[in-house]
């Protein structure tokens, strides 16, 4: 990072922002953890989650970001996705029938 960028990241008492700090902090994690590390916090946090919330916390945040794609995709995406996933429906058929 050029000296610039590393002045803005300071504040007036050259510490560290929080927002560099988090970014340093988030780079170690990075570097320091594994795919697993990651799953294993997700599923932990998803856990924890389901347990905190009821469905309509889940109805809510669904119907939110529904409105938030349908704002930002036109028509073509949602073909797009739908072709996508009926074929992998029907993979997923196919392999069962081999099974």
């Amino acid at each position: 990072m050029d000296n610039m960028a590393n002045n803005k990241n300071r504040n007036n008492d050259n510490k560290m922002s929080l927002e560099e700090a988090g970014r340093k902090g988030g780079e170690a994690t990075a570097r320091n953890h594994d795919k697993e590390f990651y799953q294993e916090i997700g599923q932990k946090g998803g856990e924890a989650t389901a347990e905190n919330h009821d469905k309509e916390f889940y109805q809510e945040i669904g119907r939110k970001g529904g409105e938030a794609t349908a704002k930002n995709h036109d028509r073509d995406f949602y073909e797009e996705i739908g072709e996508k996933g009926g074929n992998a429906r029907a993979k997923q058929r196919d392999n069962d029938d081999d099974n």
